[in-house]
């Protein structure tokens, strides 16, 4: 029990010496816009950066899950089939998914029919959408 509390101890001394450090010299980085300020701490901003950060987790999570579901039905159907399926619609005709999960905003869904790869990447730009500026 002793020994718990030592290291319990120890552990506590490290983290508090590690936030010992002087940030006096450091500037805050500005967030691109659209992003929350990761760290600003400002307890004004505090509700709204914490909305944005679960929104911005909730899509990462939902396009993790969405890209681990077609992996994972591409390699049901490879054991099922004993071959890779042509694209990601056959797993739908062939009863292996329900429907083919909508991709996150701005991306798109690709599947490479030789190696059973599928990423999600983004749109191409339109042909006809006006070049964008960068800062």
């Amino acid at each position: 029990m002793k020994r718990c509390w030592t290291a319990l101890g120890l552990v506590l001394g490290v983290l508090a010496l590690a936030g010992c450090g002087d940030s006096s010299s450091k500037t805050a980085e500005k967030a691109p816009a659209g992003e929350p300020s990761q760290g600003a701490g400002n307890p004004l901003t505090a509700p709204v950066d914490y909305i944005g950060a679960v929104g911005a987790a909730q899509r990462q999570a939902a396009k993790t899950v969405d890209l681990t579901s077609l992996t994972q039905a591409v390699q049901a159907f490879q054991a099922g089939e004993e071959r890779l399926p042509k694209n990601l619609q056959e797993l739908v005709s062939e009863g292996y998914l329900p429907r083919i999960p909508a991709p996150p905003k701005g991306m798109q869904w690709t599947y490479q029919p030789q190696s059973g790869q599928v990423r999600v990447v983004p749109l191409p730009p339109l042909p006809n959408a006006p070049a964008s500026k960068a800062p």
